[in-house]
């Protein structure tokens, strides 16, 4: 069994180390930092997270990167070799669905590789569905999974997809 490297990515407190910390059966390597800059939390990634789990007979090496644009020299790193992309965006922060098209944009030029857009938050007020958030993508709706990344059964659902979409 090869081993698969899937990155995760998307802005700013999307929920991309917590999906990382809920899943890896290893223990998960950071880079958390003292946020700089007024992000709404106290640290943030400024390198990278790494995790490991086994999914659907698959050994997934998940490599989170930092949400911030100042740091897209490792979205760039850490795309290298990848076979898959999970883009984490937050339903409550329409806001912040252009930068994660930027995002997804950036990694897919160096990446050109089946992704899924997790759209995590669901359980907050004035939140965008699945389906609008695909709209807003222009990704067929399959392609989008809801889910809560601090929970380890929702958590896996993203990522069984895209290994679907990967063709494994």
């Amino acid at each position: 069994m090869e081993p698969l490297k899937v990155i995760v990515t998307g802005p700013v407190g999307a929920g991309k180390s917590t999906l990382i910390r809920t899943l890896s059966e290893t223990e998960v390597v950071d880079t958390d930092a003292a946020a700089t800059e007024a992000i709404g939390k106290a640290t943030t990634t400024v390198a990278l997270d790494h995790g490991t789990l086994h999914l659907d007979g698959h050994l997934l090496h998940l490599f989170g990167t930092p949400g911030q644009e100042r740091f897209d020299f490792m979205w760039e790193i850490l795309s290298q070799g990848a076979l898959g992309i999970l883009l984490l965006v937050r339903a409550d922060r329409p806001d912040k669905l252009p930068a994660a098209r930027n995002i997804l944009d950036f990694v897919r030029s160096r990446a050109p590789v089946p992704y899924v857009v997790g759209v995590t938050h669901l359980d907050r007020p004035k939140v965008w569905r699945p389906e609008e958030v695909a709209l807003f993508f222009g990704t067929p709706l399959e392609q989008v999974v809801g889910f809560d990344p601090r929970d380890p059964a929702e958590a896996a659902r993203p990522l069984a997809r895209l290994l679907e979409l990967i063709g494994t």
